[in-house]
């Protein structure tokens, strides 16, 4: 299992930074130091298998952290976490390694089955993150399309600071996205009436 979870690690790693058609076997076994034969003694189906077990693994990772952050706060505060999380991985790594499920979404050509588990992966995160609204009282299909919105923006974002070499795009739009869910949490909207006027 030591060796198995090394490959799946790895391949979550270098598909960050390089993508699936950039992850081949020989970077895989240079990366790990794991030898050729315990790949495929693993992972009989070779690179594509084992890079859509590292992008399932990889999202079942993401939807605990999502899972963790709302039951430890407020739908708002989850998200700037989630933000925040995120500008953590691309500065941690000089703007080099991004989002493996969107690594693997892309690599559809080389590895269609891992591009399946990136669309299961981001299915579980929009339910995570709706289902933490709907404990809000924000209507079922609302909190899906507020999820899917979240999800969509953060990602994007992750890509924009790659390629800008600047975590301001995660920041502008984590910024914008806590206004999103104060419009529509209805613990979060601001009181208006007679005693607080809006411009209070």
């Amino acid at each position: 299992m030591a060796a198995r979870d090394g490959l799946v690690q790895s391949a979550i790693d270098l598909v960050r930074r390089y993508g699936v058609a950039g992850t081949g076997v020989t970077r895989l076994l240079d990366h790990s130091g794991i030898s050729r034969r315990t790949v495929y003694l693993n992972f009989p189906g070779g690179k594509s298998e084992l890079i859509t077990e590292a992008t399932r693994v990889a999202g079942c990772a993401m939807t605990g952290v999502i899972e963790t952050f709302g039951r430890r706060s407020d739908p708002e505060a989850s998200i700037a976490s989630f933000t925040e999380a995120w500008k953590k991985v691309v500065e941690s790594s000089d703007f080099l390694a991004g989002c493996p499920i969107v690594a693997a979404a892309l690599g559809r050509s080389e590895a269609p089955d891992a591009a399946d588990a990136a669309g299961a992966a981001f299915d579980d995160w929009e339910q995570a993150l709706a289902a933490r609204l709907r404990a809000e009282q924000v209507a079922p299909e609302t909190a899906l399309s507020l999820a899917t919105t979240v999800i969509a923006a953060i990602e994007g974002a992750v890509v924009m600071s790659l390629a800008q070499r600047s975590a301001e795009p995660l920041d502008r739009t984590g910024r914008h996205l806590a206004e999103l869910i104060r419009a529509h949490v209805p613990s979060q909207r601001p009181v208006v009436g007679p005693d607080r006027p809006l411009s209070a």
